[in-house]
C-alpha cells in the first residue's frame, strides 16, 4: 500500500459459503435484505433480486432464534430456485441467536459491542484495571464455544463494528472514538487469533465518512503491528437516498479503496436494496481501474500530515473550502500539471492542479506533497476532468476522487469539469462532496438506515416526508432510523433522532438524548418539527 500508487492491501482469504473474500479473490459486492426473515419466499425472492443484480454475498437479519433457524429454509427455496447464493446473518444483542445463525449461515455478523457485553446501558462508566481484565476473560469464556461452533460448521465470522454501539466497558477507557472502536475489535481479534480461529472478516463503520475513514486506517495499522491480516468490509452506514446516500458512500468507500484497503463492500442506501449493488459496483470497478497504472513519483523527505492546514491566507480561501462553481472565486490562479516537476516561479495567489494520469489522485497528492516540501504556502484547487452523460455516474466517480483529497487533508478548493452539465449542477454537487467530507455544511443532512427485517415502518416513506418538513434546515443532521438497533448507536452524531420503537410507534431524540418516548407514528413528525422548532427559539 502506498499513498499514491495504488495496490490493494495484502490479506488472507476467508471461505464464505461458494466464495471467498479477500486474498487474490475480487472486491466482493453485497447487500442486505429488508424482510423479515421468518417470511421464507419474500427473503429469498430479495435475495435472488439481489443476486441478479451482481450481488456475491446477502445478508439477513437474525435477531432470534426463529429467524437464524429460517436460514435454512431460505437456503432450500434459493436453490430450488437454481441459484447458490452465500447467506450472512446478522446477530445483536443476542448470543443464542448467534449460536443458531452458525448452523445455518455461511458467515455470522456479532457486534463486540454487544455480543456479551450490554451495549449503551452508561450504568457503569468506570472499571478498575482488575475489573477490566475480569471482563475481558468473561468475553472469552463466551466466544470460544462460539468459535469452536463456527469452526466445526465452517461458518465465518464476521465482527462488525458501528460508531455509536460500544459498550459502556470500552467507552471507560477510550469514548466513542476510533481508537475505542478498533479497541474493540481487537479485543476479540486476539481472542480468535489465541484459539487459532482466522476466518474472520472485520467491519467498522459510521455514518461520518471522517469517523469512517480514520477507524478503518487506525485498524489496519494496529493490526498490521500484531502480525494480522484479515479483509475489511467497507461500507458507510446510514447513508440515507438518492445523490447524497450515492455521493457519502462512494467518497468513504471510494477514499478507502483508492488506498488499498477492503475486501468486500456495502453501499448502505435507504432504498430497495438490490438498488445497492450497482453503485457499489460503480465505486469498485471506477477504482480498481487504475490496478498496474504507471508508476507515480513518490516524494522524498518527511511528508507534512495535512496540506490544508498550512496554506498562507488568500482573499477567499480564509475561512472556507472553495467549491469553484459555486464561489466563482476571481483570483488569478497559477495552473500546475501534476505529471510535470515543481516549478520555482514567484507567484502569490492560488494554485490550480489537474492530471491526465490514470490514478489522478495519486499524481496530484505527490505533486501537492512536493509543492509543500519546496517551501510554497499557497492554498491548493484541486481540478478533475471528467466527460460523463450519465449524471450518477459524474456524482460516484468525482466523490470517489475527492474523497481521497479531502479525506487526507489535501485542497483548499475543488473544481468539477464536465462539458456535459451546467455550471449549476457542477455548483451542486461540489458543495454535496464538501457536505460529505464534513467540511461545509450547505443543506441539511439525513442520516437514514437502508432498512432490515428489524425495521419498524415505512422507512422509504418516512424519509421523504420527513425531508420534505426538514430540507430548509441548513446544516441540521436528522436520522430516521427503523428500530432501535440502529437508533441512538447508529445516527451517532445527528442533532435530532427519529426512531422506531414498536409497530406504530417512534420515538424522538435530541442528540442521544430520549426525549419522547414510544408515541404514534402520526404523532411523530410534528412533535419532531415542535422540538426542532423550540430549540432554534430556545
Amino acid at each position: 500500500m502506498g499513498r499514491y500508487n495504488y495496490s490493494r492491501r495484502p490479506t488472507r482469504a476467508v471461505p464464505v459459503g461458494s466464495i471467498a473474500i479477500g486474498g487474490s479473490n475480487p472486491i466482493r459486492l453485497q447487500s442486505m435484505t429488508n424482510t423479515s426473515t421468518n417470511d421464507i419466499e419474500a427473503s429469498a425472492s430479495q435475495a435472488i433480486r439481489i443476486y441478479k443484480e451482481g450481488g456475491e454475498l446477502v445478508r439477513l437479519t437474525t435477531q432470534g432464534v426463529r429467524e437464524a433457524e429460517a436460514l435454512a429454509p431460505i437456503r432450500e427455496t434459493i436453490k430450488r430456485e437454481g441459484f447458490d447464493i452465500p447467506l450472512s446473518a446478522d446477530v445483536h444483542f443476542n448470543p443464542k441467536a448467534a449460536y443458531a445463525a452458525a448452523r445455518t449461515a455461511d458467515k455470522v455478523r456479532i457486534n463486540p459491542g454487544n455480543f456479551v457485553d450490554p451495549a449503551r446501558t452508561f450504568v457503569k462508566l468506570e472499571f478498575t484495571d482488575e475489573e477490566y481484565t475480569d471482563e475481558l476473560h468473561r468475553i472469552e469464556k463466551a466466544l470460544i464455544p462460539f468459535l469452536d461452533l463456527c469452526r466445526t460448521n465452517g461458518t465465518s465470522i464476521r465482527l462488525g463494528v458501528n460508531h455509536g454501539s460500544l459498550s459502556d466497558r470500552i467507552m471507560s477507557r477510550y469514548g466513542d472514538t476510533p481508537e475505542g472502536m478498533v479497541e474493540s475489535v481487537m479485543e476479540y481479534l486476539r481472542i480468535c487469533r489465541a484459539n487459532d480461529f482466522h476466518d474472520i472478516v472485520i467491519s467498522i463503520k459510521s455514518s461520518n465518512t471522517v469517523v469512517m475513514t480514520s477507524t478503518i486506517r487506525l485498524l489496519a495499522r494496529a493490526m498490521e503491528q500484531e502480525g494480522m491480516d484479515y479483509p475489511l468490509h467497507l461500507g458507510v452506514t446510514e447513508a440515507g437516498d438518492a445523490e447524497d446516500g450515492r455521493i457519502k458512500s462512494a467518497l468513504g468507500i471510494g477514499a478507502l479503496l483508492a488506498e488499498g484497503l477492503g475486501d468486500t463492500i456495502r453501499v448502505s442506501l435507504a432504498e430497495d436494496p438490490e438498488r445497492e449493488i450497482p453503485v457499489a459496483r460503480a465505486i469498485r470497478d471506477y477504482i480498481v481501474s487504475r490496478e498496474g497504472h504507471k508508476e507515480i513519483r513518490e516524494p522524498e523527505g518527511e511528508i507534512p500530515e495535512s496540506t490544508r492546514h498550512i496554506t498562507r491566507n488568500i482573499k477567499g480561501f480564509e475561512d472556507t473550502i472553495v467549491a469553484m462553481h459555486a464561489d466563482k472565486p476571481n483570483d488569478i490562479f497559477f495552473l500546475a500539471d501534476a505529471s510535470m516537476p515543481v516549478k520555482n516561479p514567484e507567484f502569490s495567489g492560488p494554485l490550480r492542479v489537474r492530471s491526465r494520469h490514470q490514478n489522478a489522485p495519486g499524481e496530484i497528492m505527490s505533486y501537492i506533497d512536493r509543492f509543500v516540501m519546496a517551501g510554497y504556502r499557497n492554498p491548493v484547487v484541486i481540478s478533475l476532468r471528467y466527460d460523463e452523460k450519465d449524471l450518477d455516474t459524474l456524482r460516484i466517480k468525482a466523490a470517489a476522487d475527492f474523497g481521497v483529497f479531502l479525506l487526507n487533508g489535501y485542497g483548499n478548493g475543488i473544481e468539477i469539469d464536465d462539458p456535459n452539465f451546467s455550471d449549476e449542477v457542477l455548483a451542486e454537487l461540489e458543495l454535496a462532496i464538501l457536505q460529505a467530507a464534513r467540511l461545509r455544511m450547505t443543506k441539511t443532512e439525513y442520516i437514514a438506515c437502508p432498512s432490515c427485517g428489524r425495521t419498524l415502518f415505512d422507512l422509504q416513506k418516512t424519509l421523504a416526508e420527513v425531508k420534505q418538513a426538514t430540507s430548509h434546515l441548513k446544516g441540521l443532521k436528522i436520522g430516521v432510523m427503523g428500530c432501535i438497533v440502529n437508533g441512538p448507536g447508529e445516527m451517532a452524531d445527528a442533532d435530532y433522532g427519529y426512531v422506531g420503537a414498536g409497530p406504530g410507534r417512534v420515538s424522538l431524540y435530541r442528540g442521544k438524548e430520549l426525549i419522547v418516548k414510544n408515541i404514534p407514528t402520526e404523532d411523530a413528525l410534528p412533535r419532531l418539527l415542535a422540538l426542532i422548532e423550540a430549540d432554534r427559539q430556545a
